[in-house]
């Protein structure tokens, strides 16, 4: 097959984060005015334009890159350096993201003579919504009044949207005089031969009377708290050292994106955003599944994701929001859309897998640390979970879960596939609502065995006891309920009629890593989940390439997500599946080495691997980086080493299957609050 490499997701665009914060830029480094680029604060855009000219004329960027994650340095051409005598001169433009931003602009001279520039610079801000940059339409729109201070050097946007207190700040220090007319700032620039100039631009967004300061002009990580987020999980997350160059340079660029990626809330400081650019929020599940994947190279992520989510609990019942007591929370954005009210994301919580995997993960990570002082912290939020869960969700109480809609501006659908047209019936129609999907009732099933574990642990054996037989029982009725023999799999759900949705499709892998599936069954499963329709020779589609619903580039209808295959993969490794498992985890590193940095996207295509497409492509809209799909790189390296931790007992079981080459974690922590120790080669 033909070699691909360095495969770019949205190729025209730069990202730069902290915390709250993004820069996009195109991949010069320009912020031209075109969507999506800007730079973001809270979701909101506060500076949507910057043109920079001297003597009359852009400086086009030879080179461009991102440091440390929060910051960015471009190099430009002003004068001809080729020729003598010399006028050569420069243009450096450094950028440094946290809570605001920083852009420093150096002119620096090898010239023969003193040069005499004017240099200006255009700003323009919008205070557009993330989605709305991201889509190209606007749903509100105010005007933006301007003042100049020229005393304090200070210019002052002010977004006029009744419902909105927002206004960026813009302080401009150089080494001139500075004048401002009509959007623009210009600067009298004289350079003496081998001399430099400095004019820097503190960018800094007034939210509700609070602004929010630019970071210092430096390129190690500012003293913000995602800052120290990012400098803890780098201390932290493991390194891994392979023969096999994907798995290593996969791993290593999975431990870079979540080290980079955590929000800075309060609550839980290095728990993680979904991805870039379009997902830098607080997102329940997606936070917690990602560290949950990535346990194998430290707990950190996991205990502050279980704390921020606990923090964030549902507590009335409010339809707008699909809010319910104990519920936990699906997203939660600052943007101008939800602060309006235009969507009901300012803390949403419309997910019915968001409540289980609490109680899923809490009991993973307490089977990894054994910290039990953590655990007895969250068993209060643990206990308002499960009252939502017996008094909500199953209205019906059929012994299932179902989800409903109520907003009329949130999720129709409200488990893993989370896209309005991802369940769909044989026929290829949209299955309406209610709807039990599979999967989460596979999480139900793990999510009592895992609480009954930590209940007995915390010292409630009766709740422990009661959880375990509602579990087992759960387990049975499940499986006459949803197994379908004729097709080799389980049912995608029970529509409103009770009835199964026969679409092939690949929640079965997600029942595999719970252990709802009685073990005869498993490999039949497995068999399934890897068979030609299923997978793609990347990974696993989310619908069989026989649906007639399938569309390869579609969101959940026959593309492959680098999450499910990590999720998959622990659940092959559970049942002993080591061929399809192999298989599995060989198409994922495969799909790496096509990525610039082995970066795996936020969904592949479902195109088939083979000569006809060389590569897959991605799902048209994918965030890279994307905190799932690092995660799914260190699962599926578990899953290879067949690793389960009883930390409480101060023992690791592991059972290395490798396809070909030795893996080697390093450095090498202790069971317990660090981590897990894999020494050697298998």
């Amino acid at each position: 097959m033909s070699r691909v490499r360095n495969l770019r997701v949205r190729p025209d665009l730069l990202y730069v984060a902290s915390g709250w914060s993004t820069l996009v830029t195109d991949v010069r480094g320009r912020i031209t005015g075109a969507d999506p680029q800007g730079f973001f604060a809270r979701n909101t855009r506060v500076l949507s334009l910057e043109r920079i000219t001297v003597d009359g004329h852009e400086p086009v960027p030879f080179s461009t890159a991102t440091v440390q994650g929060h910051a960015q340095l471009s190099y430009a051409e002003v004068g001809d350096g080729e020729t003598l005598p010399s006028r050569a001169a420069y243009l450096s433009v450094e950028r440094f993201v946290a809570a605001g931003l920083r852009t420093r602009l150096t002119l620096f001279s090898y010239a023969a003579q003193p040069l005499e520039l004017c240099l200006r610079v255009r700003l323009a801000a919008d205070f557009a919504d993330t989605g709305e940059a991201e889509t190209g339409h606007r749903v509100q729109a105010g005007a933006v009044d301007a003042h100049w201070d020229p005393a304090a050097a200070e210019l002052l946007l002010t977004y006029r949207c009744d419902g909105l207190d927002r206004a960026v700040a813009v302080r401009v220090r150089a080494p001139a005089p500075i004048r401002y007319a009509d959007g623009t700032f210009t600067v009298d620039v004289v350079l003496p031969p081998g001399g430099r100039s400095r004019t820097e631009f503190a960018v800094e967004p007034v939210f509700d009377g609070r602004r929010l300061v630019a970071p210092p002009p430096d390129f190690t990580d500012p003293g913000d708290t995602a800052a120290a987020a990012r400098r803890r999980l780098d201390r932290e997350l493991v390194r891994l050292t392979s023969s096999n160059f994907d798995v290593t340079a996969a791993w290593r660029c999975a431990r870079e994106d979540l080290a980079g990626l955590p929000l800075g809330e309060d609550a839980g400081p290095t728990a993680p955003i979904a991805g870039l650019p379009i997902y830098q929020e607080i997102f329940g599940r997606d936070t917690m599944t990602a560290s949950w994947q990535a346990l194998l190279a430290g707990p950190a992520m996991l205990a502050d994701s279980l704390r921020l989510n606990a923090r964030h609990l549902g507590r009335r019942v409010d339809d707008w929001r699909d809010e319910e007591p104990g519920k936990p929370l699906h997203e939660a954005r600052h943007g101008p859309l939800s602060e309006l009210g235009v969507d009901p994301f300012s803390h949403y919580h419309g997910d019915w897998s968001t409540a289980p995997d609490f109680l899923v993960f809490l009991g993973q990570y307490y089977a990894w640390t054994g910290d039990l002082d953590t655990v007895r912290q969250l068993l209060p939020a643990a206990d308002r979970t499960l009252s939502w869960l017996d008094h909500y969700a199953d209205l019906d109480h059929d012994g299932f879960l179902e989800y409903h809609r109520r907003s009329r501006g949130g999720l129709k659908n409200q488990g893993w596939k989370d896209s309005d047209t991802a369940i769909v019936d044989e026929h290829g129609r949209v299955v309406p609502n209610p709807i039990a999907t599979s999967e989460v009732q596979a999480y139900w099933y793990a999510a009592l065995r895992h609480a009954a574990g930590t209940y007995a642990a915390a010292g409630r054996p009766v709740v422990a006891v009661r959880l375990a037989a509602r579990a087992r029982a759960l387990r049975r009725r499940f499986h006459r309920a949803f197994w379908l023999p004729d097709l080799g799999c389980y049912a995608m759900a029970l529509g409103p009629d009770k009835q199964p949705v026969r679409s092939v499709n690949s929640n079965d892998g997600h029942l595999l890593a719970t252990g709802i599936v009685p073990p005869g069954i498993a490999p039949l499963v497995a068999r399934r989940l890897l068979a030609p329709d299923m997978f793609s020779g990347w990974g696993v589609r989310t619908l069989s390439a026989t649906h007639p619903a399938y569309n390869p580039f579609s969101y959940h209808r026959g593309s492959v997500w680098p999450v499910e295959a990590g999720t998959i993969g622990l659940g092959l490794a559970r049942y002993g599946c080591w061929a399809q498992l192999h298989r599995l985890a060989e198409g994922m590193f495969a799909a790496s080495a096509l990525f610039a940095e082995h970066r795996l996207p936020e969904v592949l295509s479902g195109l088939p691997r083979g000569d006809a497409h060389p590569h897959p492509g991605v799902y048209p809209s994918a965030c890279s980086p994307q905190a799932w799909s690092a995660s799914a790189v260190i699962a599926l390296v578990q899953a290879l080493l067949a690793l389960r931790p009883a930390a409480p007992l101060r023992t690791i079981f592991v059972d290395p299957h490798l396809p070909a080459e030795p893996l080697r974690p390093e450095p090498a922590p202790h069971v317990g609050e660090q981590g897990v120790a894999v020494r050697g080669r298998a």
